[in-house]
């Protein structure tokens, strides 16, 4: 009888860490177009998918109330264009603009017509523009200096710098904001 009471007191326990703390929202949308041309048929197959990423928060979480009032909170939007012609993937493209933290300094990345810019919040000015490469990697480029940069896993920009002074490589890490 211990034993029932102890598996059944551990699952009710475990169950709560499981709980969802995100609204996810997810829609894709997939355009088949055949071309008929004096090499014959190909057949292009454009899927974008749209990913829509909210954190919940309460207005007043530590209320006893039984029914909370969920606090507005922004929507991260992440939008991916793929493009394959006869089943062979030729393009691959992931919208990156959001907000970012670097060291306590608000900055947003803005999309362009060849890339993205990043910008300065708190002084409204452009601190560098990045263009994406053939592998899928993006060279920033500042007033001060030129590096390679990349998005990780979590969606934050990872920025290499090569300092001939030291003969090394250095990170900056711009951390992706859940709030604007």
């Amino acid at each position: 009888m211990k034993t029932i009471i102890m598996v059944l007191s551990l699952i009710f326990m475990t169950s709560t860490v499981f709980g969802q703390n995100k609204n996810v929202k997810e829609e894709t949308k997939t355009t088949t177009t055949t071309i008929k041309d004096s090499k014959g048929e190909s057949k292009i197959v454009k899927t974008e998918e749209i990913k829509e990423v909210q954190e919940i928060e309460f207005e007043n979480a530590n209320s006893k109330k039984l029914n909370k009032d969920m606090k507005p909170t922004p929507v991260i939007v992440t939008t991916t264009n793929e493009v394959k012609v006869d089943g062979e993937t030729k393009y691959i493209d992931v919208d990156h603009s959001s907000y970012y933290d670097l060291d306590g300094t608000k900055y947003e990345i803005k999309s362009d017509n060849k890339g993205y810019i990043l910008l300065n919040r708190n002084k409204k000015t452009a601190n560098g523009i990045l263009r994406k490469t053939s592998n899928n990697n993006y060279l920033f480029r500042s007033k001060n200096k030129v590096s390679v940069g990349y998005f990780d896993e979590n969606g934050n920009l990872v920025l290499e710098t090569y300092d001939p002074k030291t003969d090394s490589m250095i990170k900056e890490k711009y951390v992706i904001e859940n709030e604007q």
